[in-house]
């Protein structure tokens, strides 16, 4: 144990009392304070004088309560009013309705205050949040008297609770952050010349660039150092993962006959595309050798994923072995097993079908089919993960739509002996997968071709004045004999008044827009018997709208569908986006899809239309996926959540840092190769950074 280790308890300013609430924010040694880093910084160049301050303007100001108070108002309403003084004169800074506020400030405390400037009786801010700089009567050692603000100042906010605000959290770096970078020196594992190579700052300079930034231009030096680490570790925790898998689980190295490959290509009545060989060429050189595919196959709607997969399947039963695919929805895994049937023709390929609604004697002998092998290819929804389901010799498992099952999903059917080869398809890969295949732990192939003859879904955004003309577009469709989906993020008008529900407007528009037509509405609300005839019935062409929520995200095959219209569409993911818009455009004459906004058309303003305008720029679901990575997060690669923020990766930014992803995944690797356990003592000190990292948490690793 180094002096970092040590209970923060120990550290100068903080006792047991106050180490309690530091441990219930997960700081409880000296090292998890010090990387308890600033989430933002203030440069004082950046501040405004409050002399400067004009009605209208947005600012950052910092300055000295001077005075305070409560004032109620004839409505009722209680404001709290702090005066603020710094060099240049004094403001007002108004809470309303926040009187709670009061118990916070003290007079004499030098706080930091972001927001507008409006007028009442007077300038005043209305501050959007505000920081304390320093109490009254704990100034921090070497702190700015609290009239003034040098040139060049950063000021550094802290992530902060309610029994340790961030005045106290300056205190105790003000306190210990020397002696805390004084010991971080025996932390550093890159030499010199390595951190040459790699643009890099030693750890002690990028810890005290990251409490005591000189310039914001620092900051970004010392996070990408925090951000090599935790990509270089991680990289060994991968390494180390799959190279105790590879020894002690290995997997099947399929042996091609092309037996049935052959003849399945001789019978196919299409040429496959040279993305589709391409991509085929991989998996087939992962399945034939005795690493264990893990393996994400992305593709647009309509690119031939399901015939891939399909070759993969035949491969395994070449092998000996059978293959399964699971499938979101009943009606989607008969879609499957009805388009395999098709294309295998007579070839002596067992295909059963596993199904949720299936129970009794027909549920029962599926499952013996299943379990002696008779059955070859298993289709199926959740029911191939149910208890009672055994397979004579499970060797791949190919899971369509990934982003609709969880983790733990994925790694049922995953996680058996011997570990058959898995292979994920997705038109738009969860931020989690996403991630992995940038880390290197998820092998990626893409289908970046259509086929012959497929015309690509033209994407439009509207606003909302342009809703009648969008509704007659939809109506030139159905006059030609097309189906149309229109999505809802709503079922019900209660649920968000601002939102288009889609009962209300399922009544609407069959007595006004589409009086006459064959409409039908569908939600998750609705018994699973009930959804899947109505998408029957929209498949059979006798229903010519369907008015939805995003329950047909993942739906079937209707080739007639040419048209889609979202509603709110600010209101859904870019990924969910990207699903709900390959619901069209699968046969030869295409698709348009447009997403309707709240936003006034000359109002287009904020992060929802940025977001619109990429997806209307593109139907790439890689690049749709990377921007929904940048928005969300990786998720946890050691847990069971699928995207966000997690704690695997707080400082690196898997687009931003992309240049040092590759760099750390091979130098982790090497190491590992060299040194599986770390035993050598010249990687003892990496070794101890690894398990003060990661510890336990390796299990659910490696699971797309």
């Amino acid at each position: 144990m180094t002096a970092l280790d040590k209970p923060v308890q120990f550290l100068r300013g903080v006792g047991p009392r106050r180490s309690e609430s530091l441990q219930r924010m997960g700081i409880l040694t000296a090292r998890d304070l010090l990387y308890h880093v600033p989430r933002r910084y203030d440069d004082a160049s950046t501040i405004t004088p409050v002399a400067l301050a004009e009605v209208g303007m947005d600012v950052t100001l910092a300055g000295e309560v001077r005075s305070k108070g409560i004032v109620p108002t004839r409505s009722g309403l209680r404001i709290f009013q702090a005066v603020i003084k710094d060099d240049s004169g004094l403001i007002t800074c108004a809470w309303p309705g926040q009187p709670w506020v009061e118990r916070l400030l003290r007079k004499g405390d030098r706080i930091l205050v972001t927001g507008p400037v409006k007028f009442f009786h007077g300038r005043q801010i209305q501050p959007r949040e505000h920081t304390i700089l320093a109490r009254a009567d704990a100034a921090p050692p070497g702190d700015t008297s609290p009239g003034g603000t040098p040139p060049g100042t950063i000021f550094s906010t802290y992530p902060a609770a309610e029994d340790v605000p961030q005045w106290v959290l300056r205190r105790l770096f003000a306190l210990n952050l020397d002696w805390l970078i004084s010991q971080v020196a025996r932390d550093e594992y890159l030499t010199p010349p390595t951190r040459r190579a790699l643009n890099l700052i030693e750890l002690s300079a990028a810890l005290r660039d990251l409490h005591r930034p000189p310039s914001l231009d620092r900051v970004d030096a010392a996070r990408r150092r925090l951000a090599y680490d935790e990509l270089f570790f991680l990289g060994l925790m991968q390494a180390r993962v799959r190279h105790q898998a590879t020894l002690e689980r290995p997997g099947i190295a399929f042996v091609r006959t092309n037996r049935l490959i052959r003849a399945l290509h001789d019978t196919l009545p299409f040429r496959l595309t040279a993305a589709q060989a391409r991509v085929l060429r991989d998996i087939t050189a992962d399945m034939t050798s005795p690493r264990r595919m893990n393996r994400l196959l992305q593709g647009d709607v309509g690119c031939g994923k399901t015939v891939v997969a399909l070759f993969a399947m035949l491969l395994a039963v070449e092998g000996g072995y059978q293959a399964a695919l699971m499938a979101p929805t009943e009606i989607l895994a008969d879609q499957h097993a009805g388009a395999i049937r098709a294309l295998l023709g007579g070839l002596p390929v067992g295909v059963e079908v596993l199904r949720g609604s299936v129970t009794g004697r027909r549920r029962d002998e599926a499952r013996a089919r299943v379990a002696v092998g008779e059955a070859r290819l298993v289709i199926g929804t959740h029911a191939l993960i149910q208890e009672g389901v055994e397979f004579d010799a499970l060797g791949l498992v190919v899971v369509d739509e990934q982003h609709r099952f969880g983790v733990r999903q994925r790694m049922a059917l995953a996680e058996r002996d011997p570990r058959p080869d898995t292979l994920l398809m997705s038109a738009t890969p969860i931020p989690r997968s996403l991630a992995m295949t940038m880390h290197g732990e998820l092998d990626l192939s893409i289908i970046d071709e259509l086929p012959s003859g497929r015309r690509p879904v033209t994407t439009r955004v509207a606003s909302p004045e342009e809703r009648a003309e969008v509704l007659r577009e939809v109506c030139r469709h159905l006059d030609r004999g097309r189906q149309a989906y229109l999505v809802y993020p709503a079922i019900e008008e209660s649920e968000r008044a601002e939102l288009l529900a889609a009962e209300a407007e399922f009544e609407r528009l069959c007595s006004e827009e589409l009086a006459g037509r064959a409409v039908a509405l569908m939600h998750g609300r609705m018994p699973a018997d009930e959804k899947d005839r109505i998408m029957r019935d929209f498949q059979a062409g006798r229903i010519d709208v369907l008015v939805a929520t995003t329950v047909v995200e993942v739906g079937i095959d209707v080739p007639n569908a040419t048209v889609m219209v979202v509603e709110n569409a600010e209101r859904f993911g870019l990924s969910q986006l990207h699903q709900l818009r390959g619901r069209v455009g699968r046969g030869v004459e295409g698709g348009l899809c447009v997403v309707i906004t709240s936003e006034r058309a000359d109002e287009p303003s904020g992060p929802a239309s940025a977001r619109l305008a990429v997806f209307a720029r593109t139907t790439d679901g890689f690049e749709i996926a990377s921007e929904d990575l940048r928005i969300r997060g990786q998720g946890d690669f050691f847990g069971a959540e699928q995207h966000g923020h997690g704690t695997d990766l707080r400082f690196a930014d898997l687009l931003k840092h992309d240049d040092l992803i590759r760099p750390a995944r091979e130098r982790a690797r090497a190491l590992i190769d060299t040194d599986p356990r770390l035993v050598d003592p010249a990687n003892r000190q990496i070794r101890a950074h690894l398990d003060r990292r990661y510890g336990e948490r390796a299990r659910l690793f490696g699971v797309g």
